[in-house]
């Protein structure tokens, strides 16, 4: 028997096919393997290449912090600044109500110095006669304005009932401005035994001719005005302030 040495073996097509898949996939992969790698290496020269960046000034990494002024409402601000134009002025004033029935205040002289200000501070002597305990001072905060009583004995000392006042809780305006009583001021009033005056509410007006102080809470009013129109000397000095 004869064996013929031309036979061979046929691949089905398929086989050809997927061999052929896969090496395409294979060759794509190498040439994105190589693009890659050259991207790289051309970035990191070029990163490497270039110029530094300028530094940057003190100024620009350190701005200074924004001032008390600059975040205060425009209508604290516009308060504030009318107060400061009555600085280093005392006008007299008078009683004009006081659902107390004291005549503390109805029988003596009674006058405010605007005598010190600041950019965010202002102190104001209230003399009731010769009583020169009495300092209202009003004090941005970033927050609004807070007005504190601030009460000396002749010594200079505290009094125990001292820096009692209350914060701004809304923008108010140029001429008026509500000082809600505030927590410390209710914790001293709860220790020193003033429970009535736990919802007090302080007022200050200002206006061309007049300036007005005034307390309100449940069945109370004080309130005592100054006339602008007419400066006068003050000769006597607040307790504890040179």
């Amino acid at each position: 028997m004869k064996y013929h040495a031309t036979a061979r073996t046929h691949f089905p097509t398929s086989i050809y096919l997927a061999a052929s898949s896969l090496c395409m996939r294979r060759i794509s992969f190498l040439i994105g393997l190589f693009c890659m790698t050259l991207f790289s290496v051309s970035n990191s020269y070029a990163v490497a290449t270039m110029p530094p960046p300028d530094q940057l000034s003190s100024a620009q990494q350190y701005p200074p912090a924004l001032s008390i002024s600059a975040v205060t409402p425009s209508e604290h601000n516009a308060f504030f600044a009318a107060l400061t134009q009555l600085c280093g002025q005392a006008f007299t004033g008078k009683l004009a109500v006081d659902t107390s029935g004291s005549d503390r205040f109805a029988d003596a002289t009674l006058l405010m110095h605007v005598r010190e200000c600041s950019d965010t501070q202002i102190k104001i002597p209230f003399f009731v006669g010769e009583d020169a305990s009495r300092t209202w001072v009003i004090t941005k905060t970033g927050a609004g304005l807070l007005l504190k009583h601030d009460h000396r004995h002749a010594d200079g000392s505290h009094d125990s009932l001292t820096m009692y006042g209350g914060h701004t809780q809304s923008v108010g305006s140029a001429h008026t401005q509500a000082f809600p009583v505030d927590h410390y001021t209710q914790a001293l009033f709860i220790e020193l035994g003033y429970p009535q005056s736990l919802t007090n509410v302080w007022e200050v007006f200002i206006y061309e001719k007049t300036f007005t102080y005034r307390l309100t809470r449940a069945g109370f009013e004080f309130k005592v005005e100054f006339d602008l129109t007419q400066p006068v000397q003050a000769n006597m000095q607040p307790w504890g302030h040179r």
